[in-house]
């Protein structure tokens, strides 16, 4: 009879398990998570962070000087308008800009709160159990004293002040072990670093969405000054992206002086100038007061800050009409060389009303003067230049031009130059082109005669409001607390294992006790060697047998 095996039968392979679309979208929802908080990508995105704010220092940015951006895409046709689309001019207020700086926050916060809940628990975990063999560790100590083993590590424990230590019996007969760590304030400090940091974007976040900033420029010698009531007060105004520039704080000011202080080279040294201001209850009460601006010096009132940024020439000029009538005007204008201040500008002066019977006549009377300033003249034979930045001896070079200076024309025009169109098409014709001191004047053809009065100096205030500014304050000097505390304290540990000594065999002599210690740093620290060695002369008994 012949028996044959049956074959075994293979059992058939299961079908792959199949997820949900459900299941899918929360696996992809998890895996990004646990990607976007990692320490890694924290560092990646901080990376992009700084990297991304490269093109806003190199290129002129629209919030700081919206003409100089214009002209830069208007000599750049093909790349210029390029750049603009993907707001290479508005790099901090970009959508790509702002993506990273939000994403480095989320990852951030995702970092901290489990390191912060893990930390938590650690504090609330006793020290770790002495390692099997002490000998193996980084530093490690052995002796022999006459004190018993319970006694050795209670006595050791009691000069462990600022430790925290856990006795636990061991595993030997009579054996006795001692757990200590120190520096958890490493960790705590690293948190509060990171935390800080956080803190840090929220506050400067919050000023960005709900400050403003505005700049003016006031002629000083007791110059009509300025009131922050509204954004049309300022030369320049920029408001958060959640203000629309109402509700401002009112504040007004007047400058009294300005003063510079200049080395022997041109350099500028200091700038400096005595204001008043009025703010709060003093509206009302016309009460003025006077305080001094410098330099990184601001006044702080009402919640805002008034910066004094820079300075520059206004000159005065007085028109005299052939009638006899009079206007006189003084304007700031641009310093364009920054080591002389060399200034170039225009002023632009409308006949008095009633001079002339058509509105046509008048608009071609009117009076334009264009050119430089020099606080302290160099003359090249006719040509004009600066020696110095001081007003030590003022001078103009001007062209004067009669005719339609397109005031009346609603288009807008440069503070510091004509408009070209209006010169070109014969409306406006140059009339004079003379060097002036301080008195000294021209006639024109038509008989209207123009002054040089002299000039005035004006400084460029800036009024910046941001609501949580002393949180950033705050915020930046915890974080700095928090890096000093995390690099200053180390993390480290000890163990002592005390037992009985065995008398040559397996017979225990409890007059004698083997002391082993073993010392571990936590993180790469120096000093730890030295610090251990006055552990164990501290701890142990240095006179006592090895």
């Amino acid at each position: 009879m012949t028996v044959t095996d049956s074959p075994t039968e293979t059992p058939a392979p299961k079908p792959p398990h199949r997820q949900s679309p459900l299941g899918r979208a929360w696996a992809l929802v998890r895996n990004g998570w646990r990607g976007l908080t990692s320490m890694r990508t924290a560092l990646v995105l901080l990376f992009l962070l700084a990297l991304a704010a490269i093109p806003g220092a190199l290129l002129p940015q629209r919030s700081l000087n919206a003409q100089k951006v214009d002209q830069y895409i208007a000599d750049r046709p093909t790349l210029g308008p390029w750049m603009d689309r993907f707001e290479l001019f508005d790099v901090f207020g970009s959508f790509w800009f702002t993506a990273i700086y939000v994403l480095l926050f989320i990852s951030l916060v995702g970092c901290i709160l489990p390191r912060t809940w893990d930390h938590f628990r650690a504090l609330r975990t006793p020290p770790v159990p002495a390692p099997r063999n002490l000998g193996r560790l980084p530093h490690h100590a052995r002796e022999t004293v006459d004190t018993p083993a319970a006694r050795v590590v209670d006595e050791a424990r009691a000069k462990l002040r600022g430790w925290r230590t856990e006795v636990r019996p061991g595993t030997r007969e009579g054996e006795v072990t001692l757990s200590a760590e120190k520096g958890y304030l490493r960790e705590v400090g690293n948190l509060v670093f990171h935390l800080s940091l956080c803190g840090l974007l929220v506050a400067i976040a919050v000023g960005k969405l709900f400050g403003y900033e505005g700049n003016v420029i006031v002629i000083a010698d007791n110059g009509p000054g300025f009131c922050s009531t509204s954004p049309a007060a300022f030369d320049s105004f920029r408001a958060g992206n959640v203000n629309d520039g109402t509700g401002m704080t009112p504040l007004c000011v007047r400058v009294k002086d300005f003063k510079a202080d200049y080395l022997a080279t041109g350099q500028a040294e200091m700038f400096t100038s005595n204001i008043e201001y009025q703010a709060g209850d003093d509206l009302t009460t016309g009460t003025w007061r006077g305080t001094e601006l410098a330099v990184n010096h601001p006044l702080r009132v009402a919640g805002d800050r008034v910066y004094l940024q820079g300075h520059g020439f206004a000159p005065t000029f007085t028109v005299t009409f052939p009638n006899g009538q009079t206007r006189t005007e003084t304007i700031q204008w641009r310093p364009d060389d920054a080591r002389t201040f060399l200034s170039s500008g225009v002023l632009r002066v409308d006949p008095p009303g009633g001079m002339y019977a058509t509105e046509e006549e008048r608009t071609k009377n009117q009076i334009a003067i264009e050119g430089l300033f020099a606080p302290t003249a160099l003359f090249h034979g006719s040509l004009l230049t600066s020696a110095f930045p001081r007003m030590d001896d003022p001078a103009v070079a001007v062209d004067i031009y009669r005719g339609n200076t397109g005031l009346d024309t609603g288009r807008s025009q440069s503070l510091f130059a004509l408009d070209p169109e209006m010169i070109k098409q014969g409306r406006l014709a140059k009339e004079a082109r003379v060097n002036l001191r301080p008195g000294e004047s021209t006639t024109l053809p038509n008989g209207t005669k123009v002054t040089f009065d002299g000039a005035k100096e004006f400084v460029n205030l800036q009024v910046s409001h941001d609501p949580a500014q002393q949180w950033v304050l705050i915020t930046a000097l915890t974080m700095m607390a928090g890096l000093l505390v995390s690099l200053l304290v180390k993390r480290r540990r000890i163990w002592i294992r005390a037992y009985p000594e065995a008398d040559g065999g397996s017979t225990v002599d409890q007059r004698r006790t083997v002391v082993e210690l073993g010392g571990l740093a936590r993180t790469d620290q120096a000093g730890w060697g030295g610090e251990f060695g006055r552990l164990r002369t501290r701890l142990l008994d240095a006179g006592t047998e090895n």
